[in-house]
């Protein structure tokens, strides 16, 4: 399905990037892994093969790293991301600054150094991990949902100027996912809640939800695998909600 098409996949050492680097791997694209976790990139390598994946160590913060990664890119998966917990008027700004540089800033420059070979080779996909809080908000999350909701308007944008060079743009809106971003929430949710951790994932995480589990990775990953594959020509500027029902309120 991608037999010689080359993709990028951000925060690809664990959860959702890794199942994706694996999902894109395994329909026979050459995967550029990017990480802040070589460790971690280093075992989905060993896990995936070397003759698939190149592993990139990248503090996607650091706007002026962008610069020596890749650009002949075919399949952009914009997933790294990261959490802060905190009410507003609390709210560290450098942090929120730094969850903006890594969730909206990093995708906007990698889209943008990708998009000349995509529109050169007349085919490309862009798919970015947004999250249920891309089209929802919640309280104490501030950097996060706007940086979401961000960059749900970055891939319509690119959806309407490439839709006729061959390039598509969607995001993927899951709820809570499996993933370690996730479990380091839990100690931050109680907290901010004031309640005890073993609460967290019933009374906070899957309250609004009708389906009462988190989402695998592996799901996330077929989904995305969806878009980049045969089927998927004429699906763009869209926000597939992977939520169980969270916005069916």
């Amino acid at each position: 399905m991608l037999d010689g098409r080359t993709a990028l996949v951000t925060g690809a050492a664990s959860g959702i990037g890794a199942a994706v680097v694996e999902r894109l791997a395994s329909a026979g694209a050459r995967v550029h892994a990017v990480d802040i976790d070589g460790d971690a990139l280093d075992k989905l390598v060993a896990r995936v093969g070397a003759e698939r994946v190149t592993p990139w160590v990248v503090d996607l913060s650091d706007l002026d790293a962008h610069g020596g990664l890749p650009s002949d890119i075919d399949v952009l998966v914009n997933n790294a991301g990261i959490q802060h917990v905190a009410p507003v008027h609390e709210f560290p700004v450098d942090e929120f600054e730094r969850i903006h540089r890594i969730m909206l800033l990093s995708p906007f420059r990698l889209v943008r150094a990708c998009l000349p070979h995509m529109y050169a080779a007349g085919w490309g996909r862009v798919v970015n991990v947004s999250s249920v809080h891309g089209l929802r908000a919640s309280a104490f999350k501030s950097a996060y949902v706007s940086a979401k909701h961000g960059l749900e308007g970055l891939s319509k944008v690119v959806a309407l100027e490439a839709g006729d060079k061959g390039v598509t743009s969607n995001c993927i809106n899951p709820a809570y996912v499996r993933t370690p971003l996730v479990e380091r929430q839990i100690s931050a949710q109680a907290q901010a809640h004031g309640i005890p951790e073993s609460e967290v994932l019933e009374e906070v995480m899957l309250t609004p939800v009708a389906v009462k589990r988190l989402i695998e990775p592996a799901e996330v990953a077929d989904l995305i695998g969806f878009l980049c594959g045969p089927s998927s020509d004429s699906i763009t500027g869209s926000s597939f909600t992977m939520d169980g029902g969270w916005t069916a309120h």
